[in-house]
């Protein structure tokens, strides 16, 4: 049988590749995921209650554009946060995924590249592979908090073929917050090359110190950005896999509805649930932050206590990128899994050089680390993890 040369393209995600390892393994010992964005924080009971509304004679097809009443909550959602989107600018997606492989089908071409700020998104590598384009990664720095470089070193990456930029803001895995001026910045590489920004914004209300601005307040920026953005973090809702992918371009628009009628139509269920979940009131969000900002805190604290380990300063999302005095991430993380625990237990984390594209040498001593778990359960995976890099044969 042929295999395509698109799917051999594709990586293993970084993030999912121990993944049997760990299965094999948490037969015998207690994991603490750091590996995953997967919060712990209970999921609004109006989801549960939106999808239990649903009961038809007949479960058909829905709508290719999105339930209507997803759409609008979607609508209402950013007026709140002043952004004036109609309903026919919205486009319901089988999580924040699908919206990322949409826009990367609907503004490149195969042997196309879209411009990427390392690290990056591991996965972001996978919706590019699957449709021939390749990543142009331009490199930020610890040192600066992992801010981006100035307006000159951004457009000397740009070449003939690049289509787009695609940004994650608050960042993922470094948990940076761009400033008004660099999205300015990018807004007028934007213009002046007529790309297409895409902006992932998933993580948005996670913002613990500073002032968050979304893409989508750039007004300037109207015809050339795609906004992505999803039910998963922001309600502790991964599993529900509804996003959306937002455009005022007239022209993109009947592009990605021509991808959503390929699609059919994304489950009938699983839209009410998200659609009730945009009602959720304020005071949960209130509860949220503080949870995350004790989380992050803690996580800072463990980590700058750890000898020869150097981690990014995260101002929101629930990820820190660390660099740690070992030979390989990989090998660490493997070993943490199969030689090593502590009264039964060790910790799981993602490698990472699978956040780089321009070098395949870089990231091979970082790993990511989310920090979704309680502060109880983060402090003993964090002592696991100092521990484990003491004695690790590979310690440099």
């Amino acid at each position: 049988m042929h295999i395509s040369q698109r799917t051999l393209h594709i990586p293993t995600s970084p993030i999912r590749k121990l993944a049997p390892i760990a299965n094999r393994v948490e037969k015998t010992k207690k994991i603490y995921h750091l590996n995953i964005g997967q919060p712990d924080i209970p999921t609004p009971e109006s989801f549960f209650k939106g999808v239990a509304s649903y009961h038809p004679k007949v479960v058909a097809y829905g709508k290719s554009q999105g339930d209507a009443k997803l759409l609008e909550g979607i609508r209402k959602y950013y007026a709140e946060w002043g952004m004036d989107y109609a309903i026919d600018d919205i486009f319901v997606t089988n999580g924040g995924s699908e919206a990322l492989s949409f826009a990367i089908m609907t503004t490149c071409d195969p042997g196309d590249n879209v411009l990427m700020f390392e690290p990056f998104y591991a996965n972001y590598k996978s919706f590019t592979g699957a449709y021939n384009v390749e990543i142009q990664g331009v490199p930020t720095s610890p040192d600066t908090g992992y801010h981006l470089p100035d307006q000159e070193t951004v457009e000397s990456y740009i070449t003939d073929r690049t289509r787009a930029m695609l940004i994650t803001n608050p960042g993922n895995p470094t948990g940076v917050i761009y400033t008004r001026e660099e999205m300015d910045m990018l807004a007028r590489i934007a213009l002046k090359y007529d790309m297409t920004l895409i902006a992932d914004e998933v993580y948005r209300e996670f913002v613990y110190d500073g002032e968050y601005t979304s893409f989508g307040m750039l007004h300037e920026l109207d015809d050339n950005l795609v906004l992505i953005d999803s039910v998963s973090k922001r309600y502790s809702a991964c599993g529900a896999r509804s996003g959306c992918i937002i455009t005022k371009n007239r022209d993109l628009q009947q592009e990605l509805l021509k991808c959503c009628q390929a699609r059919l139509s994304c489950p009938n269920i699983e839209q009410l649930g998200a659609a009730a979940l945009y009602s959720t009131p304020k005071s949960y969000w209130e509860e949220v932050k503080k949870e995350y900002t004790k989380r992050r805190d803690t996580i800072k604290a463990c980590l700058a206590a750890m000898p020869g380990v150097i981690s990014s300063d995260p101002k929101g999302a629930f990820y820190v990128m660390v660099k740690m005095p070992i030979d390989d991430t990989e090998k660490f993380a493997k070993w943490l899994l199969e030689d090593f625990d502590i009264d039964g237990e060790t910790v799981m984390i993602t490698p990472g050089n699978g956040f780089y594209a321009s070098d395949v040498n870089r990231g091979q001593d970082e790993a990511r680390l989310a920090y979704v778990l309680n502060t109880h359960d983060l402090e003993k995976a964090m002592h696991i993890l100092a521990e484990g890099l003491k004695v690790y044969p590979g310690r440099k």
